[in-house]
Parts: C-alpha cells; structure tokens; sequence
C-alpha cells in the first residue's frame, strides 16, 4: 500500500528583546507567508524572551495562548542575542530550523527562499544582504568589520551575514556540541562546515524600538569574532615585537655612526627619547590587553557555568510547563 509522504517540520526561532511592538505584526507576517506551505510543512514558532523589561512577555504568553504551535521560552535574565538563539537551538525539536531577529528587518518572506534551497539538499542556507537600509556609519562599520574578519579569520565566514539562515537538524545537533560562552555563531555554522549556500536579500528598516546592538555591544561582539576564530593578534604581537626590535637595531647603528664619524652633529635627543618610551609603552599596553582578552575568554570558559538560564517554557494555553535554571542540564548540555 502507498504511504503517505512524511509532513516535514520546520521551526521559527525568534530572539525577543524588548520587541513589544513589533511581535504581533512579526507573527502575523509569518503565519501569512507560510499558510500556503501548511499542507506540506508543520511549521512552529519558538520565541525567546530574553530579559525583556518592557510588555515583550506578555504579549507572547498571549500569542501561545492564542496559537498552539508557539511555544515561549522566558530566559532567567538578559543573556544577550547570542545566547536566547543557543536556547532556542537547544529545546527545538524539528527537521530544520529558521533563526530570524524579530524587528522585522529580515524580510520574514524570504524563509521561503530558504526553505527552497533546503529541499535542493542544502544543509546550511544563509541569508547574504544584498542591500540595507542603515545608516552610513552602521554601512561603514559593517563593511570594515566583515572585511577585517576574513582577513583575520581561520576560517570562511561569508560577508554581510547575521544569523538569520536555515540549518537542518544534523547542523542544529552538531552546534549543540559547541559550548563556549563569547558565542559567534555565525562563525560556528561556517566552522562546522556541511553543505552550505546563500540566498540574496535586501534588509528592511526596523519597524519599531530601537537596536538591542549599540556601538558598545557591536564592538564586543566583533571582538567575539576575531578573538574567537583567529590567533592572528597573537601572531601580531611577536611581529610586532621582531619589528620594534628591528628599529631599536637600526637606531643603534645611526647613533653610532653619528658618534664615529660626525659628533659635532650629534644633538642630545631627549625628547626623541621621551616620545619612543611613550611610543614603546603603549605597544606593550596593547600587547597586554590581547594578551588579557584571551586568558579572560579561557577564564570564562574554565569556569564551566551555564550558558544561560531558563525560568518557564509555555506551550498551548500559555501556562509554564517547565521551568529550571541552567538549561544546559537538558538536551543542549553534551
């Protein structure tokens, strides 16, 4: 007898920060770009509210309430963005998963693409930025950061990603092995390999609020980046070091030289001398803060805690079903 072909289920991840108004309009968009593909697909929506300290929670424990294929994850506190997708990646259950930020700048229309490239056989299908629709410093910003960390990089992170993608459930288990805390994970999905592809896009305006990402946390995030996959800046300190070497060798020779063979024009130089300790003590003061950045990143990581904790899972009617702190314990701990 002919069997009837498997309903494959796809989940929605969204990251939720203070997204109070933009999380109606986000779901609604959703459910109308996929209703079509609801015979084929059993799709789910998993949001994380990750600390929110405006009305983001209640409005999603009004949305499960309302929809029983959402399930709310509410985080002990703020993680940060990086984090509630770990989460999210952890307590998902299907056979791939759409990561997507929840301030409407990635066109929620463009899942389909994704979906697409997925059935072709595609492991790993990211979303690549043909245009935004940002400022000129964020443009300028981006572009340097992206550029620095290919350079940088020990490994092929494509340029002007985010997070959102597609991966299947093979990826979403093997980032589950991957448990450190200045968490890239971009760069991880690229580390990991798999078949991957891109979907061009053009971004959106953020609909509502303002970004979870100012220029502080935009810096360390980069920094996460770099530091994360690449010792380049360690390998830039011993050149940097041969290099002063180099110079000091090549100052001694035209010193002496001066000294020898023309010492009437031999002029004492104690502010030369003053600017080169300068000079040589900021270097070292560089080196050391690299230096200190790494041993902080192993510090952290030795230290074994939690990548975050959870305070209740909601499903169905909105009522916690679940709660404990340090999720790590469940499925995403290996």
């Amino acid at each position: 007898m002919p069997t009837e072909p498997i309903t494959r289920r796809v989940a929605f991840i969204f990251p939720i920060y203070n997204e109070e108004e933009n999380i109606d309009l986000l779901h609604r968009t959703v459910d109308e770009v996929t209703a079509p593909l609801a015979g084929k697909y059993d799709f789910s929506f998993l949001y994380v509210d990750d600390g929110s300290r405006d009305g983001s929670l209640a409005k999603l424990t009004e949305l499960s309430a309302r929809d029983q294929r959402v399930t709310v994850v509410e985080l002990s506190r703020n993680f940060g963005h990086q984090m509630a997708v770990t989460a999210g990646l952890d307590l998902v259950d299907a056979d791939a998963v759409v990561i997507m930020d929840s301030d409407m700048q990635d066109p929620p229309r463009v899942a389909l693409e994704l979906i697409e490239k997925w059935e072709e056989g595609f492991d790993v299908v990211y979303a690549q930025r043909r245009s935004r629709q940002d400022s000129a410093f964020k443009k300028l910003t981006a572009g340097g950061f992206y550029w620095f960390l290919r350079k940088m990089a020990a490994v092929d992170i494509p340029k002007n990603t985010g997070d959102f993608r597609l991966i299947d459930r093979k990826v979403v288990d093997e980032l589950r092995k991957y448990r450190e805390r200045d968490r890239f994970l971009r760069g991880l999905v690229s580390y990991i390999g798999f078949k991957q592809t891109a979907v061009l896009f053009d971004r959106d305006k953020r609909h509502a609020g303002v970004t979870g990402y100012p220029l502080r946390k935009m810096l360390r995030f980069a920094a996460d980046g770099i530091l994360g996959f690449s010792v380049t800046p360690l390998r830039m300190i011993t050149r940097m070091g041969y290099l002063i070497s180099f110079l000091s060798f090549v100052g001694i020779l035209y010193v002496g030289g001066v000294k020898l063979f023309a010492p009437q024009t031999a002029v004492p130089g104690w502010a030369f001398l003053g600017i080169a300790m300068f000079f040589l003590g900021g270097i070292q003061i560089i080196m050391l803060g690299v230096l200190g950045s790494y041993i902080g990143r192993t510090y952290s990581q030795v230290q074994n805690r939690p990548l975050y904790g959870v305070a209740s899972v909601r499903t169905g009617p909105g009522t916690p079903v679940e709660a404990r702190e340090g999720a790590d314990a469940g499925r995403g701990a290996r």
